[in-house]
């Protein structure tokens, strides 16, 4: 419907000229009042289809365009959400960021124009060529001799302009990544008097921003100048042409009157092309950016592992894992676990603790080895269903800004009940209970308005509450008094006894009385037993043990 108003109005557009041509060689000669003011109402009335018209397809356009940006920025955050954590690491978090939002924009942008001028600009440039070609052909040759011209300027600019505006995007990333860190850092900035620093590095950042965009705007810029020269002497040539036909006694005035409206309609059809061009080599850098994302396939596809037999609920069986496929993060790491069991897990930063939870979760794929869930590969369980045996906390997890009660439920509808009992369980009740609104206290984005006990003990909750087979805890208590973190323990042993728990862990007593301890360093299992043997057997442990508590207390 909009191509056909727009087609309409644009037509409606291009009879005015032609109609003011008649007038003035046909009408006006013959003095008949009557048929001068028929066809100055036939003017107005073109005029009128052809503004209504417009604006009625350009409302069409930027509804399609809303609509079409709307689906892309859905598609995009759906793929998002499911990439891998591999395929987000590669890609980035700024960047993803950015596709989401300025990319999205910038397409936007040309499907909007692509609509309002793509199709009334061609056809003015046509039908305006056709028009005069009837009326004057002479005259047409010669407006029409300049146009390869333009067309080679315009190919050559916009060749040249999409890789520049990818490089732009590019910047734009750099920029958005920048502002994340700063604003995620920016207490410790502050308490480190780094201000000015991050400052002037922010200043550098977006200078090079700065650079491209001018850079891109300097040869997309070189399009209008251009057009105009070519155009000038195109008119010009037709000016000279038309003078001498019109002395000649070879057209009539009224035509070229008419000719030289037609030429300005041509003009602006040409100039809105270069628009057009300038908006689509953004758009084009954009529009692929997102291709990018949209086209990466999945990489965690499920794989045909046959299931074993077993009575253990977690298993890992000689794993083996590299983040960049050279030298292995995990190396040959072992142990089983029945269900109700629980697994505390300590060695130095980087050791490769974590990862060991990424690859049980299958956030990332294993290079080798086995991990399975009540004997079924990891490998061969559907996302969805996976992701369902576990309650999680993360060593970085983050709260929304809304209730307290919303984060714990996180929109899983779950009984009141048994949110109430995954706070009391987490200890949370303890601060929840002393706030003017309790449970229907509103968070700050990142939680910002808690301490980072409190941060933590709402996370448990959220964990807990989810009645998972699985729970992990990824250095969940780091900020609990020691107070706290025992009764912390004393709870989850007398409520959630069932639950296959994993601990990281950097305080030997968070997993004194875990069934087994693993112990890494640089990716390697140098350590495996419970507490007291490994006081015995493992010399790191037993360094830990011995600086954090002196000694054994077992």
């Amino acid at each position: 419907m909009g191509v056909f108003i727009k087609f309409f109005g644009t037509i409606m557009e291009l009879m005015i000229p032609w109609i003011l041509s008649y007038i003035l060689d046909n009408v006006v000669p013959t003095k008949d009042r009557r048929m001068i003011f028929f066809w100055g109402i036939m003017m107005i009335a073109c005029s009128l289809a052809a503004v209504v018209g417009n604006i009625l397809a350009n409302r069409v356009a930027a509804s399609v365009a809303r609509d079409t940006t709307r689906s892309v920025r859905h598609d995009l955050f759906k793929k998002i959400s499911y990439l891998s954590c591999r395929q987000i690491d590669y890609f980035s978090i700024p960047t993803l960021e950015s596709r989401l939002t300025t990319d999205t924009y910038n397409v936007n942008q040309v499907i909007g124009m692509m609509q309002r001028l793509g199709i009334r600009a061609p056809i003015l440039l046509i039908g305006g060529i056709c028009i005069t070609m009837t009326m004057e052909p002479v005259l047409t040759l010669v407006m029409i001799s300049v146009l390869p011209f333009i067309t080679l300027v315009v190919w050559l600019v916009s060749r040249k302009g999409i890789p520049m505006y990818t490089y732009l995007q590019q910047g734009v990333d750099i920029l958005v990544r920048t502002v994340r860190e700063n604003i995620s850092g920016i207490r410790v900035i502050k308490a480190l008097s780094k201000t000015e620093e991050e400052k002037q590095h922010f200043a550098d950042v977006n200078n090079e921003v700065v650079r491209r965009e001018t850079r891109a705007t300097i040869i997309m810029g070189i399009t209008n100048p251009m057009m105009n020269l070519l155009l000038n002497v195109g008119l010009t040539l037709v000016i000279a042409v038309g003078a001498y036909r019109v002395n000649a006694g070879m057209t009539q005035p009224g035509t070229i009157i008419a000719f030289l409206s037609y030429f300005t309609i041509i003009l602006n059809a040409m100039l809105s092309v270069t628009r057009m061009f300038v908006m689509y080599s953004r758009g084009s850098a954009s529009a692929q950016r997102i291709y990018e994302v949209l086209n990466t396939e999945e990489d965690l596809q499920l794989t045909n592992e046959e299931a074993v037999e077993e009575d253990d609920h977690i298993v890992f069986e000689d794993v083996c894992f590299s983040y960049k496929g050279k030298s292995d993060n995990l190396s040959h790491i072992s142990f089983r676990l029945k269900k109700g069991e629980t697994l505390g897990i300590i060695g130095p930063t980087g050791a490769g603790k974590t990862t060991i939870i990424n690859l049980l979760m299958r956030l990332y794929e294993k290079k080798s080895g086995s991990i399975r869930i009540q004997g079924r590969p990891v490998g061969t369980i559907p996302p969805e269903e996976l992701h369902t045996k576990f309650g999680v906390v993360f060593q970085n997890d983050v709260l929304f800004a809304d209730t307290i009660h919303e984060n714990i439920d996180f929109g899983r509808k779950l009984p009141e009940e048994r949110i109430m009992q995954a706070a009391k369980c987490a200890q949370a009740m303890e601060f929840i209970d002393g706030l003017p609104e309790k449970m229907d206290h509103m968070v700050t984005a990142r939680g910002t308005n808690l301490s980072g006990g409190q941060k933590q003990r709402v996370l448990l909750s959220r964990a807990l509450a989810g009645d998972s087979e699985i729970l992990i805890l990824d250095d969940s208590s780091s900020a609990l008094d020691y107070k706290t973190d025992s009764m912390l323990r004393q709870a989850l042993r007398e409520n959630y006894a069932g639950i296959t728990t994993i601990v990281i862990a950097q305080r030997v007593s968070s997993i004194l009385h875990a069934d087994h301890i693993l112990v890494l360093e640089e990716g390697k299992e140098i350590g495996y037993g419970t507490h007291e043997e490994l006081m015995e057997s493992c010399e790191l442990y037993r360094e830990i043990s011995e600086s954090q508590m002196g000694g054994d207390f077992g």
